[in-house]
């Protein structure tokens, strides 16, 4: 505490009082608060010789004696033993997640949801925990159960009651996508003029699949039953909306649902969607660009397939005519970086509402790049496969269908049995395939794109496109730190309401990511809220171990002070009970 003089300009006298430092627990900004009000110094000179010097002492003693009712003198026994089973190691890093959690108000959705539905188990306290598990230490729900003691919170629910509740979850996902896409937008903001889309797959380790864990393309290369996950992420990299899909859907498929989920749902206004060339189909083109009611065309930045392109187009990359260095000047053969673009109108294929396939006009931008270190990154990627293929074509019998993946297309007189993907003997020996080795480096490096946006700038439509490795690391992130594989549940609701769970999880990283700069990693984060643990040391105090760069930041951002070495339950639980208002 400190004595705090304030020239009030209405009276032209300064007023005295004691003040004391603290921190806001909502908003985490440093201020100072009155304690005592002492009055007008020209008044106090009247009663002390001294008011500046007298209430500073005043405001020392006050500290002083403040400190002294927080210490606690504690009689230690160095031969304890410990008793038991004893485990008193509690988590309290996630306060972290659970003041997101609050501040999109995830736990009025989950209550209001449940308000007139027969069951009475709290699926709010259940979805936060399996929330809080799937960051902090992911597994199955059986093993968030029975780690719901690591935390300071009355979980009063079975196993049973958190696998009842899959079936719930599963029913409201749509709805709670669109709550909380509102929430994130009011609380935030959202960045929508761009929308990222992509499509990954989750496998199941089953030998049989069903009607909706099937065998399809799988991005791991992988011999599993799969479902497909189609994602939509703003320019931010915040999650936006998502939707699954049995394992044999073509990821082209899965575009329309989704973005058209967004458009008719979230209040988007005009979107670009940036996709990879899995998804660049006439179908989809046609759909953004078709005239949605008060909101004009929607736009689109593709990535466009070089080596499976037109000749015509093939021919347009490949001439030297009209390619630019960064500086914008006539690139030359030494040149690391070469651009050129130019605006067409394309034919593409459409699928009327008939069935009827037509073709449509569309006139958009295609963007061709050539980097020096993309071309010697395709070329040492092929000789590493090459050496597959010469090993392959030598000694196929050594060889299936799945070893010989990424190889096999440059060997000649090659053939797998359809059922168990040996290789067969045919009468000529397999060769390397030198013609299209030849035909493939000829575009080592060279990349194109197409837009829809024909005013935006070469350099910007790359730098958009290039936005694309949010979602790739979201996908990352996905699968790896939320460890949203193996997957342990089997119903298809049940399944549903795992990835509304996981997608729960990752849109509360993604915001605390933003939230502290976006410059820690979220392996980073979800070892600092982990590490951010205490042991009962005597009665109802705890103490703490670790403090960080990390730990810091979050706590500032979010408003949570994480600094202390001691805090008693009642401390603690004061602190949580903060973070959920």
């Amino acid at each position: 505490m400190y004595l705090k003089k304030s020239y009030r300009k209405d009276t032209g006298r300064t007023y005295l009082v004691i003040a004391q430092k603290y921190r806001d627990p909502v908003t985490g900004i440093s201020t100072d608060r009155t304690v005592k009000s002492l009055g007008y110094l020209d008044e106090l000179e009247k009663e002390y010789d001294d008011p500046i010097a007298h209430f500073k002492e005043v405001a020392l003693k006050m500290t002083e004696e403040e400190n002294a009712q927080k210490r606690l003198t504690l009689s230690i026994n160095m031969e304890e033993k410990l008793a038991p089973n004893t485990n008193n190691r509690k988590n309290f890093g996630y306060a972290a997640i659970l003041k997101i959690y609050h501040q999109l108000g995830l736990d009025v959705f989950f209550k209001n949801k449940s308000r007139h539905e027969k069951f009475e188990y709290n699926t709010n306290s259940i979805m936060m925990l399996l929330a809080v598990s799937r960051l902090l230490s992911p597994g199955s729900k059986k093993k968030a159960f029975e780690e719901k003691s690591r935390y300071f919170e009355r979980f009063n629910f079975s196993l049973a009651d958190v696998y009842r509740s899959l079936s719930h979850f599963s029913k409201v996902a749509t709805e709670f996508q669109r709550y909380l896409n509102a929430q994130i937008t009011a609380k935030y903001g959202r960045n929508t003029k761009t929308i990222y889309y992509d499509v990954t797959n989750f496998y199941f380790e089953i030998d049989e699949g069903d009607e909706f864990r099937k065998f399809g393309v799988s991005k791991e290369n992988r011999r599993n039953p799969i479902v497909q996950m189609g994602l939509a992420i703003d320019a931010d990299g915040i999650p936006l909306h998502y939707d699954l899909f049995p394992g044999n859907t073509l990821d082209k498929e899965t575009f329309r649902p989704v973005i058209g989920e967004v458009r008719r749902k979230y209040d988007t206004g005009r979107i670009i969607v940036v996709s990879d060339m899995g998804i660049i189909t006439g179908d989809n083109i046609f759909y953004l660009q078709g005239k949605e009611k008060g909101k004009g065309f929607n736009g689109y930045v593709f990535s466009f397939s070089v080596r499976g392109a037109t000749k015509a187009f093939k021919e347009y990359i490949l001439s030297d005519e009209g390619y630019v260095d960064k500086d914008g000047k006539p690139a030359n053969e030494n040149a690391d970086f070469k651009i050129k673009s130019r605006i067409i109108a394309r034919e593409i294929n459409v699928t009327l509402s008939s069935g009827k396939r037509t073709k449509k006009t569309i006139y958009e931008k295609q963007v061709v790049f050539w980097g020096r270190k993309y071309a010697l990154k395709s070329k040492a990627e092929r000789e590493e496969i090459l050496k597959k293929a010469y090993d392959l074509a030598a000694n196929p019998q050594k060889y299936n269908k799945a070893t010989s993946y990424g190889a096999a297309k440059y060997v000649k007189n090659l053939k797998f049995d359809e059922k168990t993907g040996e290789v067969l003997e045919v009468k000529e020996h397999p060769v390397i395939d030198l013609e299209r080795i030849a035909e493939e480096e000829k575009y080592d490096g060279y990349y194109a794109i197409v837009t829809s946006e024909l005013d935006m700038s070469d350099i910007e439509i790359i730098d958009t496109y290039r936005g694309l490795w949010k979602i790739e690391e979201t996908f990352r992130i996905t699968k790896g730190v939320l460890e949203t594989r193996p997957i342990y549940v089997s119903l298809q609701e049940h399944i549903n309401a795992h990835f509304l769970i996981c997608f729960i999880a990752l849109t509360i990283m993604r915001i605390i990511q933003m939230k502290t700069g976006n410059v820690y990693s979220a392996e980073q984060i979800v070892e600092c809220l982990n590490r951010i643990s205490c042991s009962n040391e005597y009665d109802n105090i705890y103490l703490f171990d670790y403090r960080s760069e990390v730990s810091d930041a979050i706590g500032q951002a979010l408003g949570i002070d994480f600094t202390n070495k001691r805090l008693s339950l009642g401390d603690i639980k004061k602190i949580l009970g903060r973070v959920k208002k």
